[in-house]
């Protein structure tokens, strides 16, 4: 089956509601209003998303690798199972957001918004977490060797099992 392609931005902002499987690999949809959209199973491998707004956006099983998502809003997003390793989401908005078993291993993830969000199972190997808010995010069964929780905000997690899964963490909490 050949995957479907977009001219332009507007072209993808139109069909939103059904672009499960599509190929969208370095796209540049930056601002591109995405809210509630079906993209499992996309291709959205080194697309330049900043500042979209994906909140609430279905992107299970999507392959997001290298995807730039700088201020991306992913509220409540469904990652499930995304594979966004290497992927650049500093300052993004993941509050609330389903990353299970997602893949995130040197993603950089500085500075985001992850609220409540479910990491359970995920790969955060490498990851760059400096400043993180994690507040209540559930991280039972990630990877975080190597992964750098410097500064983040860690109210509500278990120090000691994230320090023995390797993370690296310097707080003043």
């Amino acid at each position: 089956m050949d995957k479907k392609r977009f001219p332009n931005k507007k072209a993808v902002e139109e069909q939103k509601a059904d672009l499960e499987g599509v190929d969208l690999s370095g796209a540049k949809l930056g601002g591109a209003n995405l809210f509630y959209a079906d993209l499992e199973g996309a291709d959205l491998s080194g697309a330049k998303l900043g500042g979209a707004n994906l909140n609430g956006a279905n992107l299970e099983d999507a392959n997001l690798t290298s995807a730039m998502l700088r201020g991306a809003n992913l509220f409540h997003a469904y990652l499930d199972d995304a594979n966004l390793t290497g992927a650049m989401l500093s300052g993004a908005n993941l509050n609330g957001a389903y990353l299970s078993d997602a893949k995130l291993s040197g993603a950089n993830l500085s500075h985001a918004y992850l609220y409540g969000a479910d990491l359970i199972g995920a790969d955060l190997s490498g990851a760059n977490l400096n400043g993180a808010y994690l507040e209540g995010a559930d991280l039972r069964d990630a990877n975080l060797t190597g992964a750098n929780l410097t500064g983040a905000m860690l109210r509500g997690q278990n120090l000691d099992d994230l320090k023995s899964s390797g993370a690296i963490i310097i707080t003043d909490q």
